[in-house]
């Protein structure tokens, strides 16, 4: 069974057939559970997590919706009621890490952050971020019992664009990054360390002008929206393109990165 989260909750049999899992609340109960990494969830805290208003028998509530999560698993494969364990902390989820496909995304971004390699670098992350097909937990996002965890996913999956961007532009990819950073960019225009790997990317394409607009442009939204002066990385980025260092020239693909 594998579990998918970057996204909108999927369930898939080992085969990769979308297992059903009816009623929303039961749905809920399982993405609380993926949420706490196979941690326990007491009674309580269930109740306050799927109910506006407690039900009259909480208890038997949450043991009705557990009840239909394993027999919807079960459905799916022999043996999947096994998955949602009961004990005196309550309930949790029992499958291995690398069926999650959050885990997988957060195991491939450390390899890659270990990996010495640009280029084994670059494709780990980009193996990575196609994991994801939309905002974690999407059919969720409202849901307060899901935020902590969607914050922490979402600031790991920038920080991941992030280092991709700045693998590619030490191999020589600039080209292709201006447009695709344009669009992060737009989206996150007060990231610091995005809007540097952007400016690099249009210097390195010969649009100095462009990579010193976007700079004012982002050192005026620090100032005004958040009130701080850009970051000495940025001043340093800054005297760099105008003194045209050569360190920020763009390295030809034929070219060992470690000039």
């Amino acid at each position: 069974m594998r579990f998918e989260v970057l996204g909108r909750l999927v369930v898939r049999s080992s085969d990769g057939e979308v297992v059903g899992v009816p009623e929303t609340r039961v749905r809920a109960l399982l993405a609380d559970l993926l949420t706490v990494s196979g941690r326990p969830l007491s009674v309580d805290r269930l109740v306050d997590d799927l109910w506006d208003t407690p039900p009259a028998r909480p208890a038997a509530a949450v043991q009705t919706r557990v009840w239909r999560l394993r027999r919807a698993l079960e459905a799916a494969e022999p043996g999947g009621r096994s998955l949602v364990v009961s004990g005196p902390a309550g309930y949790r989820l029992d499958v291995p890490r690398e069926v999650i496909d959050a885990h997988r995304f957060e195991d491939l971004l450390t390899r890659a952050r270990e990996d010495g390699d640009l280029a084994r670098r670059v494709a780990l992350l980009e193996e990575a971020l196609g994991l994801w097909r939309g905002p974690a937990y999407a059919d969720f996002g409202d849901e307060a019992f899901v935020l902590p965890e969607v914050r922490r996913l979402t600031e790991l999956r920038m920080l991941a664009l992030e280092e991709s961007a700045e693998a590619r532009l030490a191999l020589g990819e600039h080209g292709p990054l201006v447009g695709e950073l344009a669009v992060l960019v737009a989206e996150h225009p007060l990231r610091e360390r995005l809007r540097a790997a952007h400016i690099r990317a249009l210097y390195a394409s010969g649009r100095q002008s462009e990579a010193l607009e976007n700079h004012r442009d982002l050192s005026e939204r620090l100032r005004g929206e958040l009130g701080v002066d850009p970051s000495p990385e940025l001043v340093d980025l800054q005297r760099a393109i105008l003194a045209q260092d050569p360190a920020l020239e763009p390295r030809r693909r034929d070219e060992p990165p470690n000039r």
